[in-house]
């Protein structure tokens, strides 16, 4: 395998990078961005500045990179880039860590051009990075599952027998997966009040927040091809903050007997970069210890889980803001690639673009809980807020934010954030 030759610690670039940034050299995500009046092209980030890889490319500063062809740069999604292949992606971002380096002058030269290829983070509208096919939602925190399953079932028996001999998963909406920035209108749906008989309908008066990572498919399969736990992460270009959001009154009452429809289905946003697993690399460690042992094919070697801080902020309308969550993904009992070869096992075949998500990920105590249903305890407990209010699940006018990345030996990965403002139902 080509070396990571973008992730060298002691690299510094000649752009400014603020302390602090997730944005260092070491990262270079890849993402989907328009600025002045523009067509969308493929950015990447370094600090807070956007940086056209469309102009670099026809420039010819990618010509040493055979099989590379620079229209790829021109798409509205990462798709087409993805689809080279990890040979060609890990070579762009080892050539973008190269041209950025401080030691290297190729574009210092001439900083008339800049202009050109150099945008402020705040002049540039980040897009959806990845045009999804399907999405794939699991359930694989074991803190999380035995929360609700406290919470809805005999607290005794809060996990259900197959949760841990499998990665309990659902096939969810593409179409309504959103980037950072578009906000979200408050779902309706049938809901039925406590001890009533009839079901009512309006607006979801439960509108939470699920606090997930997702992973995007790199390498596309054939119907009847399984991924191996070996091969899992040969099929996974980067990963993204997702928040699922959930409409907990209507999910409740619809759920039974084939599980989450339209208390899902209305919305999900992703942060707009996306950050390689390359990047991510420094950050991996061990996982719980599955027990039981799990069947043959979703057993794994090396260490499969990351190390990476994530954060949930809730906005109030005046402005309030408070943190009320603070996890990490390392929490998680089923990883990215059991997920993936429990998710083709039967022979189910995925293609470049694809999206699954983590499922909420909650810790294990109740400052690192994913979801308002955990930290509001079904709203028996409530969130104070700075401006006095409180907070039992999401309001109308509350934006709420997430952010994650990893740091060790002083570099930080991160993923910028995912911010989103519910507006009143229609």
């Amino acid at each position: 395998m080509m070396s990571n030759f973008a992730n060298q610690p002691d690299r510094r670039t000649w752009l400014n990078v603020p302390e602090n940034s997730d944005f260092p050299i070491q990262n270079i995500p890849f993402g989907i961005f328009k600025a002045n009046g523009e067509k969308p092209c493929v950015g990447t980030r370094i600090g807070d500045t956007v940086i056209d890889l469309h102009f670099l490319a026809r420039q010819g500063h990618f010509k040493s990179i055979n099989g590379l062809n620079p229209l790829v740069f021109e798409s509205q999604y990462l798709n087409d880039f993805i689809s080279l292949g990890k040979n060609i992606t890990r070579k762009v971002r080892n050539r973008i860590a190269d041209l950025f380096d401080k030691k290297n002058d190729t574009l210092t030269l001439d900083k008339r051009l800049h202009d050109w290829f150099l945008y402020p983070i705040e002049n540039v509208e980040m897009l959806m990075p990845i045009k999804v096919g399907d999405y794939t939602d699991f359930y694989s925190s074991r803190d999380h599952a035995t929360n609700v399953g406290t919470m809805f079932r005999d607290p005794e028996n809060a996990l259900l027998p197959n949760w841990l001999h499998l990665p309990v998963g659902y096939h969810g909406r593409a179409s309504s997966i959103i980037p950072s920035g578009v906000p979200i209108r408050r779902p309706k749906g049938q809901q039925i009040p406590p001890n009533a008989k009839q079901p009512i309908f309006g607006a979801s008066k439960l509108l939470d927040f699920e606090l997930e990572v997702g992973f995007i498919i790199g390498k596309s399969t054939e119907m009847g091809q399984s991924i191996s736990t070996a091969e899992a992460e040969d099929h996974i270009f980067g990963l993204v903050l997702f928040n699922d959001w959930s409409a907990r009154d209507i999910q409740k009452w619809e759920y039974v007997p084939l599980g989450p429809f339209l208390g899902k289905s209305f919305a999900s946003s992703i942060s707009p970069w996306v950050v390689t697993l390359d990047a991510l690399e420094p950050f991996r460690v061990a996982g719980e210890v599955q027990d039981p042992k799990v069947l043959p094919y979703l057993e794994f070697e090396g260490k499969k889980n990351y190390n990476l801080n994530l954060e949930v902020i809730i906005q109030t309308e005046s402005g309030a803001a408070k943190t009320v969550s603070n996890s990490n993904f390392k929490y998680m009992y089923w990883n990215m690639c059991q997920q993936l070869a429990h998710h083709t096992v039967n022979g189910c075949n995925v293609n470049v673009g694809d999206m699954c998500a983590s499922g909420t990920i909650s810790g294990p105590t109740p400052d690192s809980y994913g979801s308002m249903l955990e930290i509001s305890w079904r709203g028996t407990k409530p969130v104070q807020m700075p401006d006095g209010t409180e907070r039992k699940f999401i309001h109308d006018g509350d934006t709420v934010i997430m952010r994650g990345f990893g740091e060790q030996n002083g570099t930080r990965i991160g993923f910028g954030e995912v911010s989103t403002k519910v507006l009143p139902a229609t």
